[in-house]
């Protein structure tokens, strides 16, 4: 039974999609906090527009008390469909390629760089198929009373009302836009989060420390918390990027209002705000990276565990 269960291509995409669905309930509250706080003072100098959310705890009392408790979970419906599409195809394709020993040397030990490769490819992959649903996300947790906006303020009353503009005004194409930006902000991120993950997973293994048995989910635990920190050193500059090209409005040509492209907002971004200005949001990035990593992968690895025992 154990075989046939890890013998269904399927499955792999499911526990990866169904972990992270179940980490993005809890953390998607730190994903509309991070994504208005990467949103202000959008091309402006600081000290040159009004400051609503001075930090992450700041910003979640803020949306709490002007768009209300329910303001929190804003994006949500979308979320978790790029949850289910993106880390289904991420995970589901870095398992493939562990399990095919791809991402190990000629002495069965792991290759940093074939890891860092696989983490990549892997997220890549899965940004660019979840890319419509992050789109959607992005300008859904946006939305807030006008007294504490930032950002381009698109006025949709939901998931299938955003759907149903952007595929009227676009076209199907036009659901991908942005997504050369994601494709390179989840790549680094699944490259940084996966290829530490595993290393960090067999280090602490090779450590034979009681507490953190093999394969158990304290290890997963601690593997999850030191690739997070790691993700958010390396992705939240086009994780920044990719919000304000997700975010930013179309003249009537279906042309972004303020971004070209990647390099275009990596530029004006820098040019306008400074280099730390592609660190906005960064705590707050964090504080979802790290839970959401952690749920995630512990998730995802206790899914394995369930199906390889021999009871099955």
């Amino acid at each position: 039974m154990r075989d046939f269960i890890q013998s269904i291509p399927y499955i792999e995409y499911g526990f990866g999609g169904l972990a992270a669905c179940g980490a993005c309930l809890f953390t998607n509250p730190l994903d509309v906090v991070k994504t208005r706080l990467q949103l202000q003072g959008e091309l402006r100098s600081r000290g040159a527009y009004a400051i609503h959310y001075k930090n992450a705890l700041h910003a979640v009392y803020v949306v709490a008390k002007s768009d209300g408790v329910r303001g929190l979970q804003k994006g949500l419906v979308p979320a978790l469909w790029y949850q289910w599409c993106m880390n289904g195809t991420r995970l589901g394709i870095f398992h493939f390629i562990e399990s095919n020993g791809l991402i190990h040397n000629s002495e069965g030990m792991l290759s940093p760089i074939k890891s860092i490769a696989g983490g990549a490819i892997s997220g890549a992959s899965g940004a660019f198929i979840a890319s419509p649903f992050y789109l959607i996300k992005t300008q859904l947790q946006s939305q807030a009373n006008l007294s504490v906006a930032v950002g381009f303020q698109h006025n949709y009353t939901g998931f299938l009302s955003a759907l149903k503009h952007l595929y009227t005004t676009t076209g199907f194409i036009g659901l991908w836009r942005g997504v050369s930006a994601s494709v390179m902000r989840t790549g680094i991120g699944s490259a940084a989060q996966l290829s530490t993950f595993s290393n960090c997973r067999e280090m602490i293994d090779n450590l034979n420390i009681p507490l953190l048995q093999n394969n158990s989910w304290i290890s997963a635990l601690a593997s999850s918390m030191l690739s997070g920190l790691t993700v958010v050193v390396f992705m939240t500059p086009m994780d920044v990027v990719s919000t304000r090209l997700y975010n930013q409005g179309i003249d009537v040509k279906g042309k972004g209002l303020y971004y070209s492209g990647p390099a275009d907002c990596l530029r004006k971004i820098c040019t306008s705000e400074g280099v730390l200005g592609l660190y906005k949001g960064c705590l707050a990035n964090y504080l979802r990276i790290g839970p959401h990593s952690v749920l995630t992968l512990v998730m995802w690895t206790r899914l394995h565990e369930m199906t390889n025992k021999e009871n099955i």
